[in-house]
């Protein structure tokens, strides 16, 4: 049986991004024992898919910043200690960072990664055994899938799928609601807060609850904000990212801005109104299988009537 040790750490759209990859190397390999390095905060869903028989966690966002703590390096330590636990037979690095390849580095087996030009960071490449070239210019899901394929040794077919369940994850007893995401990193992918509240009442017309949640205390006050200008919405806890995947999955119909939970919603099927305004759609927009439309794109800002024009038919559906 092959051992197979992915790296894909971060972030949470890029960890989504890699899971058909996973589906695809299963159903191709069913007998490949699947090990995958990632981020602590996204452990648990990770925990979720099917293939993987083994999560090994790191906390590299945290480790930067405390390096000068003795706690942190007995923890690396332990982390490195994992890795190295298992002999590979390929180590395949779709991450393609820097960081991300150190880890490679750390793992015993031929480490497979994106070749100098194929990748954000060319300095990653030296640390791999074998470099693979993928075009920069595909979509996120089709570039892991490629480096994977190529890795392993077959040619890629088939529909995406990622591994996750709606059905296993939703709890029908739940009044139907609808999610709106409107919390990101990056503030160039921000929607205003007024054309929020525009579109949540007209989703809560229809007689959908609303679901506003959270990643930091700024955006927890804009939850807040935003909940006190609509009618039966709410705010729920910080919840770990396995909870909120259950969360998501039992949503009618989720809104939001290129985020990770955006993609989640796409590969789980629930349907999705995607708003872009800072990021090309074409390279990392959502996929799946489920009622998908993405508004606006890199400089476009999409209005209130669009948004809420999109929404129409995906709530006429649930009627």
């Amino acid at each position: 049986m092959a051992n197979v040790l992915f790296i894909k750490t971060s972030s949470l759209g890029d960890v989504i991004h890699h899971m058909p990859a996973v589906t695809e190397a299963r159903r191709r390999l069913p007998d490949m024992r699947i090990a995958w390095v990632v981020e602590e905060p996204f452990a648990p869903l990770v925990a979720q898919h099917p293939a993987v028989d083994e999560v090994i966690p790191v906390d590299w966002r945290g480790w930067r910043w405390a390096l000068h703590q003795p706690n942190t390096w007995h923890h690396i330590a332990r982390c490195v200690a994992r890795i190295r636990a298992r002999s590979y037979d390929k180590v395949i690095d779709t991450q393609g960072l820097f960081r991300s390849a150190v880890v490679a580095r750390f793992a015993r087996g031929p480490r497979h990664g994106y070749d100098a030009q194929s990748i954000r960071e060319p300095a990653a490449s030296v640390f791999y055994d074998v470099r693979h070239r993928v075009a920069r210019n595909l979509h996120a899901i089709a570039r892991n899938r490629a480096l994977t394929d190529l890795a392993l040794g077959y040619v890629p077919s088939g529909a995406i799928a990622f591994g996750l369940e709606r059905a296993k994850l939703a709890d029908p007893t739940v009044k139907p609601y609808a999610v709106l995401l409107h919390a990101t990193a990056r503030t160039e992918k921000e929607w205003p807060p007024d054309r929020w509240i525009a579109v949540g009442r007209a989703i809560a017309a229809s007689g959908l609850d609303l679901v506003l949640p959270w990643g930091t205390d700024g955006e927890r006050a804009r939850s807040e904000r935003m909940a006190v200008a609509l009618d039966n919405a709410r705010v729920p806890e910080r919840w770990p990212l396995d909870q909120t995947a259950r969360m998501i999955a039992g949503a009618s119909l989720v809104v939001g801005v290129d985020t990770g939970l955006v993609h989640l919603a796409a590969a789980l099927a629930v349907p999705l109104v995607a708003i872009f305004v800072g990021s090309e759609p074409g390279l990392t927009g959502p996929m799946g299988t489920g009622q998908i439309t993405i508004v606006g794109g890199k400089g476009i800002v999409p209005t209130v009537s669009e948004i809420i024009a999109a929404t129409e038919p995906l709530l006429a559906a649930k009627k």
